[in-house]
């Protein structure tokens, strides 16, 4: 019991039980509609995938980082989203509600990881939003012959020193009216827009293969070779292209409006992954071959490659892709955030008015009009380049605190859930009546008239249950402490790979060291069994992560070197709204909290506190 009341005073890690229909309606809130399908969530996983990563960032990437190496940064980001994919749909099966990784977190980690991670999230869709945005106006540019024929209400401007896009804050806005208008309405329009971006790139790789096989492959034929920067090269090009596959985040972030959430979420990420992962290793192999990467068009790499080669025509063909590519990202780009926000002040986190869910569209447009504003107004001042790396450190914290969710869903899962105030009666009555069972079951007269009886099984029974209990509480604090190690092993191993400024002995030391700490520890968890527990967390059915530890912990080995190995300057403004957010929290969140003075119980019997407060 002791343990139970210290998590009621210990706000950063107290946990959330898994949301129910009737959870949710007895703290009044109103549950979003089951509108989506499979179909849809493919198209709003392939849609909000492919765009910037193909048709802007393929070009900074290749001149900066990887040269025609850029297939193999491709294919290193998709392996390492799969990974996280896997631990993805697990998770969105057994809690299919809004919220997406900071749902997860605040389940299996706690509070404060959960709000960090919400936080960071914030940043992930609305920068992610902006740099898609920022993004169009080139290409729309390329209809008009440049920039300096566009309407002088769309054409960049420098201001006080700054580029300002006015074309990409009116399409930030156009999408969010899009998106208050319901998620059916925005799903099918998105599903038109991403037709019309795979019907392009199809064309861009068989036309590129055809001019690649008739011009001898120039880009391939370089004396820098196929990897000019070297390895740290190729990965630190895969942390940036990263951006490019956060399209299945946005997928699980739509898991409380699915029609079928165990079935169609697993399916949607899957395929969507798979056809976005296809696509952009066959267009990158085809452009970096056609044209060598120090003549990439930052703005438009794909048209301009084509217009080199003598087929000007083509890059309408091109540009009409890349145009509702880019519309559509933008569309999941912004599709996410709401939900999150609503997750957010549902939980007590953020102030109620982003829960209010719109009567008429049944979508949290309160919450959609704010992420489109606050979009629009990053992408009227901020530089895409600025951008891709601050939304590849929300993607990648997201995705390694999902796969330590996972670890700790199998084998440390909570066993206690949280009953807010209105349970309070309830509560007290219960547990009660479960103290005096307890005590009934175990006290001296029990036993000793046990003893009178010759009933020994009894005695024996409470013998081997406590035990059982023993071993039981054992075996949690050795997964508990293992999945820390791992962790920690990780990133000393990550810091220690990726640090040049270390001399070779020293780095040598620190990498056997983490991993050391790493390896013995997932030895260890690989040993001890699964907790059973597991079996009755949250949903039941649906996808199962598999490969369990060894999945999860090459996930989180491999994000948390792309997180590495980002740039210092993206770190230094990451922290700085982090902290932001941790001030936040303190002053609001933690006071604010659903849980702040809920009731810790046993997870057995918390089903039967609800059915009697029913």
């Amino acid at each position: 019991m002791d343990r139970i009341q210290k998590c009621r005073f210990q706000s950063l890690i107290r946990r959330k039980r898994v949301d129910s229909v009737h959870a949710r309606r007895q703290r009044g809130h109103e549950l979003l509609p089951k509108r989506i399908s499979v179909f849809d969530l493919i198209a709003i996983g392939v849609g909000s995938t492919i765009g910037a990563g193909v048709y802007i960032l393929i070009g900074t990437v290749a001149r900066e980082d990887t040269g025609p190496a850029l297939t193999v940064s491709f294919l290193i980001a998709g392996l390492a989203a799969a990974l996280s994919a896997f631990c993805y749909a697990e998770l969105a099966c057994r809690c299919p509600s809004a919220g997406s990784a900071y749902h997860y977190s605040y389940i299996c980690v706690g509070e404060g990881v959960a709000w960090l991670i919400g936080w960071a999230l914030i940043l992930e869709y609305t920068i992610g939003g902006s740099a898609v945005a920022r993004g169009i106006s080139p290409n729309l540019a390329w209809f008009f012959g440049g920039q300096e024929n566009l309407p002088a209400f769309l054409a960049r401007k420098t201001l006080f020193g700054v580029v300002v896009d006015p074309c990409a804050a009116t399409l930030v806005l156009i999408v969010t009216g899009l998106l208050c208008a319901g998620i059916k309405e925005s799903s099918t329009v998105q599903a038109v827009v991403t037709s019309i971006n795979v019907c392009a790139m199809v064309f861009i790789t068989v036309v590129g293969a055809y001019l690649g096989f008739t011009t001898g492959w120039k880009g391939y034929k370089l004396p820098s070779g196929y990897s000019p920067f070297g390895v740290n090269g190729i990965f630190a090009g895969s942390a940036i292209v990263f951006f490019s596959y956060i399209g299945f985040d946005a997928v699980t972030s739509t898991a409380e409006e699915v029609k079928n959430p165990q079935r169609d979420l697993p399916l949607g990420m899957g395929i969507a992954l798979l056809t976005c992962c296809t696509l952009y290793m066959l267009v990158s192999s085809v452009l970096v071959g056609l044209v060598p990467y120090y003549a990439l068009d930052p703005d438009t790499p794909i048209s301009s490659a084509f217009a080199s080669l003598g087929m000007e025509w083509a890059g309408y063909i091109v540009t009409t892709g890349a145009v509702t590519a880019l519309l559509s990202s933008l569309l999941g780009s912004i599709l996410p955030q709401p939900r999150v926000l609503m997750a957010m002040a549902r939980d007590g986190l953020l102030p109620s008015f982003f829960s209010d869910i719109n009567e008429h569209t049944q979508v949290p447009v309160k919450g959609t009009i704010v992420t489109g504003i606050f979009a629009a107004a990053l992408a009227f001042f901020m530089d895409v380049s600025q951008l891709a790396g601050m939304v590849s450190v929300g993607t990648l914290l997201a995705f390694t605190i999902v796969a330590i969710s996972v670890l700790i869903l199998r084998y440390n899962p909570p066993d206690v859930v949280p009953l807010v105030s209105s349970f309070r009666e309830p509560t007290d009555s219960v547990t009660t009546q479960y103290t005096k069972f307890i005590d009934h079951e175990i006290s001296e007269d029990s036993i000793e008239d046990t003893f009178t009886k010759g009933e020994t099984s009894l005695q024996n029974t409470l013998i081997l249950k406590g035990v059982s209990e023993s071993d039981h509480l054992r075996r949690r604090n050795i997964a508990a402490w293992s999945i820390t190690f791992v962790c920690i092993g990780i990133l000393v191993l990550a810091c220690a790979a990726s640090t040049e400024r270390l001399s070779s002995i020293p780095r040598f030391i620190l990498c056997g060291v983490g991993s050391i700490i790493m390896l013995c520890s997932l030895i260890i968890l690989a040993c001890i069994d699964q907790d059973d527990g597991r079996h009755n967390f949250g949903h039941t059915g649906g996808f199962i992560c598999p490969f369990v530890p060894y999945l999860p912990v090459a996930c989180i080995l491999v994000n948390t070197y792309l997180l590495v190995n980002l740039g210092s300057w993206t770190w230094i403004s990451v922290s700085i709204w982090l902290a932001i957010g941790a001030l936040v929290y303190l002053l609001y969140g933690r006071t604010h909290s659903s849980l702040r003075n809920a009731v810790y119980i046993p997870t057995a019997h918390a089903d039967e506190i609800y059915r009697n407060s029913s």
